[in-house]
């Protein structure tokens, strides 16, 4: 059930920033190392790590925190 209700919120955050208009509009990859650059490609790597036992929940969310939190390092100015 935990993982069911994870899983439901981080969608709803993905299709809440899938207006064309945003930076997380798409997925978006560093071309030199293959990382994730923008909240989109961060969290659906988050949940396939997950999904694939790779990362905890919490580590999962603590990741999305770091990056796509209120202060996170992907937000753009």
């Amino acid at each position: 059930m935990k993982k069911i209700l994870i899983i439901l919120c981080l969608s709803l955050f993905i299709t809440a920033c899938d207006d064309g208009r945003s930076d997380n509009s798409k997925l978006i990859y560093n071309p030199e190392n293959g990382l994730p650059v923008n909240c989109r490609a961060i969290i659906k790597e988050n949940i396939d790590g997950y999904n694939l036992g790779k990362f905890s929940a919490e580590d999962a969310l603590s990741s999305i925190n770091r990056n796509c939190g209120e202060f996170g390092y992907s937000w753009k100015d």
